[in-house]
């Protein structure tokens, strides 16, 4: 073959791929496996998942990929891994996990409070941000498993991202990529290394420095395949293993967004806004600009943790007809709802959507809320309310860093598994006002991933030149003026208005189902 090629691992929530692909960025072969379950709730709002069923996934993903494409698979010359964030694991000092896998998706919360020096304290009181910073204490699984389960605590040596975990089981060496540091863990992704006890927000995940390991830049070589992998995978021993990002980091180079003009969407699970920053520059106050793929980048993001979830939420309680209709036809339930998307009209005749069902942690009580209900309103209102509002979201978060970094963006690209619908990225062009990129490939996560490993192999001299040779765009959604008009008057009349209004009552929901024994599940 004429071409270099990678072999990439990309573990997501949903499923595990392994896929072969190009200098051109063309995905030559691929072997895709549903997780099944996709993880466990031993309690209500848990998420967990044996560490080692992700293990056992990219295995027989690679299996599976060598025997339908033999020449393709012999021909990969490195490996590259790339995984969901905010995935933790607690190992003890042979390298075994002590208990399963917590996922991001998780709720469980912690009931201390961060043990900030005094000074720390005070700094954080007179921000008026005390109330993000307990919030991201509670929601630290460090901490829950610290107060929850001390023995397995007392009994972790190193406390591990999923990503970090599956490097160890590939090539023995308990290493990862500063890009993929992402999650509840006291990272400093401004100078990509850990935090020292004297940072500020160390309080919040104070897991110890004795339970570090070491971060490399994306694109140098954590290690190679080792016997055992190559036994239980197929791939070759001694292949280099190259360091990438986390999934949302590959994500946004495999959409070419290396420059600070282009912002990224990710209309996945959880829906981002994102763009490569030249500068270290926080989205929020206190919420950390995470580490990019590209050396001395940095990608400022905002997360609608309930994103496209939301849509898997809408087919399971309200889409049972579509979801019939879909399987009598050969097709997914999603294709059938996106039809009917056209026959709504924008704004949904009044009904809007707050899509927070998972709160952040600069809103830690608000709540999801639909307003504007008529008898007018059918399934399709909400079906196409529910893509407004997460894109109503999104434009908060476009604003609120168009106006942190002091410009504007001129043109987006648009990932994840709504972006495979035109007419979702023709109401995205429409509610932005710019022009909604898509790439070839919806494989952008792996392709970005694959790009890392081809840079540190010296296929191309920078990442300006892997984005070149590798992204490659097939639509372009023009906003239509007079629809854009429409959205704007309702995004700043209305849906701009909507969290102040309800943000009180959002309190007393929480003080209610939270704070009191009223409430009490088994009462």
């Amino acid at each position: 073959m004429s071409d270099h090629c990678v072999l990439v691992f990309d573990v997501g929530t949903q499923s595990s791929r392994a896929m072969i692909v190009d200098q051109k960025g063309t995905v030559r072969a691929i072997a895709k496996l549903h997780h099944e379950p996709a993880y466990r709730s031993p309690e209500p709002d848990w998420a967990e998942q044996d560490a080692d069923y992700y293990y056992e996934m990219i295995c027989r993903a690679a299996q599976q990929c060598r025997r339908e494409h033999p020449d393709l698979f012999a021909a990969a010359e490195a490996v590259s891994i790339t995984t969901i964030r905010d995935t933790v694991i607690c190992l003890d000092q042979h390298m075994k996990p002590l208990r399963p896998a917590i996922l991001w998706l998780d709720q469980r919360t912690a009931a201390g409070k961060p043990n900030a020096p005094f000074l720390s304290e005070a700094a954080i009181r007179a921000a008026g941000m005390n109330p993000t910073f307990v919030m991201q204490y509670q929601k630290s699984h460090c901490n829950w498993i610290r107060e929850e389960e001390p023995e397995i605590w007392n009994h972790t040596k190193y406390f591990v991202l999923l990503s970090t975990y599956l490097i160890y089981r590939m090539t023995g060496e308990l290493k990862d990529a500063s890009a993929s540091m992402v999650g509840h863990i006291p990272f400093d992704h401004k100078h990509r290394r850990w935090m020292r006890e004297r940072d500020l927000t160390y309080p919040v995940f104070p897991i110890g420095a004795e339970k570090y390991y070491p971060v490399q830049d994306s694109g140098t070589v954590l290690g190679a395949i080792s016997a055992s992998m190559a036994e239980d995978s197929g791939v070759k021993e001694g292949l280099p293993v190259y360091a990438a990002g986390s999934d949302k980091a590959c994500e946004l180079l495999g959409l070419g967004c290396s420059e600070e003009s282009r912002a990224a969407i990710g209309l996945g699970t959880t829906a981002t806004i994102s763009y490569m920053s030249d500068t270290y520059q926080e989205p929020e106050r206190f919420i950390p600009a995470y580490a990019a793929v590209i050396p001395e980048k940095w990608n400022p993001e905002i997360e609608i943790f309930r994103g496209y979830w939301l849509i898997s939420w809408f087919k399971k309680e309200f889409a049972s007809h579509e979801m019939e209709k879909a399987e009598e036809l050969g097709i997914s339930a999603e294709e059938i709802l996106n039809r009917s998307l056209a026959l709504i009209p924008a704004g949904c005749d009044g009904l809007i959507m707050q899509p927070y069902f998972t709160p952040n942690v600069t809103m830690p009580t608000a709540r999801g809320a639909i307003i504007g209900f008529s008898d007018v309103h059918t399934r399709a209102h909400l079906y196409r309310a529910i893509v407004e509002g997460i894109n109503f979201a999104l434009i908060d978060g476009m604003r609120h860093i168009e106006k942190r970094r002091g410009s504007k963006f001129t043109s987006v690209a648009v990932g994840g598994g709504g972006s495979q619908s035109n007419e979702i990225c023709q109401i995205t062009a429409d509610m932005f006002g710019l022009p909604i990129l898509r790439t070839e490939s919806y494989e952008a996560t792996g392709i970005g991933c694959a790009m890392a490993a081809m840079v540190g192999m010296g296929i191309f001299d920078s990442y300006e030149a892997a984005v070149e040779s590798c992204v490659h765009y097939k639509d372009t959604f023009e906003p239509r003026e007079k629809v854009t008009e429409i959205y704007n008057r309702l995004y700043d009349d209305v849906y701009q208005r909507t969290y102040g209004h309800l943000k009180p009552l959002y309190q007393k929901l929480h003080e209610i189902y939270h704070d009191s024994k009223l409430m009490d599940r088994n009462f």
